[in-house]
């Protein structure tokens, strides 16, 4: 069998923003644990990582990163509070999204040592593992250069829309943080942010579910989405119950 890194999948399901950060910062710092234990052994003779893929939904959130900035945010905390919405600042790369229940929320936590040591091809694997996703459902997606994420093209006078937004944190070359697909998300949440620093007037949010006119199975685009990080990334995959 091709030494492939091996990939543990666990399913949080719908999980408050805090509790998944916190999950997500144990298993990261475990990784890096690991590299330290083993930095003097020659990669051949070290044991493998054991690579985590977190799938989950959040209850709704905003979450600001640290290159973001707070004007982006449009409605006050209190606000927000007031309409059932938490707000983060967290360590993450990017600006200010929203994550709420219908969004497929995906946390890779590699070590990119038993991958490759590229943070711009890390970004654009996932952009490409989301893309494969997507043209599944027949949609065509793009990248549009100095925008991280996923877009679907402008047409007629339909506006260039975001359909998944992307933040990574690296450490010692282990990734956390991921991607946002928006699969059945309510999108009147955006109204309160400018999504990711994007005020551009021909550009906006969408999902998965108006562009092809009816609701999708999250299960179907999880199962999805997993065989092309795996066939992109070259990993195997097992699945796992979370140990929250």
């Amino acid at each position: 069998m091709e030494d492939k890194p091996l990939v543990e999948v666990e399913d949080l399901g719908l999980i408050a923003y805090a509790k998944a950060w916190e999950y997500q910062q144990q298993l990261h710092k475990l990784l890096i644990d690991h590299k330290r234990s083993y930095r003097d052994i020659s990669s051949k003779e070290r044991p493998k990582q054991r690579h985590k893929f977190l799938f989950c939904e959040h209850h709704p959130v905003l979450t600001l990163g640290k290159s973001g900035k707070e004007s982006h945010l449009l409605t006050s905390e209190e606000g927000l509070r007031a309409e059932g919405v938490e707000f983060f600042r967290i360590n993450r790369g990017g600006d200010i999204t929203f994550h709420g229940p219908g969004q497929l929320v995906g946390y890779p936590i590699f070590d990119l040592d038993e991958f490759f040591t590229d943070v711009h091809q890390y970004v654009r694997y996932i952009e490409q593992a989301i893309m494969s996703t997507l043209t599944d459902y027949g949609l065509h997606s793009l990248r549009i250069p100095g925008y991280t994420g996923v877009w679907l093209p402008g047409e007629g006078d339909r506006p260039a829309r975001k359909i998944c937004a992307i933040g990574v944190h690296l450490s010692r070359w282990v990734t956390m943080h991921g991607f946002a697909l928006n699969v059945n998300t309510q999108l009147q949440y955006f109204q309160h942010i400018i999504p990711c620093g994007i005020s551009e007037v021909n550009m906006e949010v969408t999902s998965l579910a108006k562009e092809i006119g009816r609701e999708v199975s999250l299960n179907e685009v999880k199962s999805l989405v997993l065989r092309h990080f795996a066939s992109t990334f070259g990993f195997h995959h097992v699945a796992k119950k979370p140990c929250l």
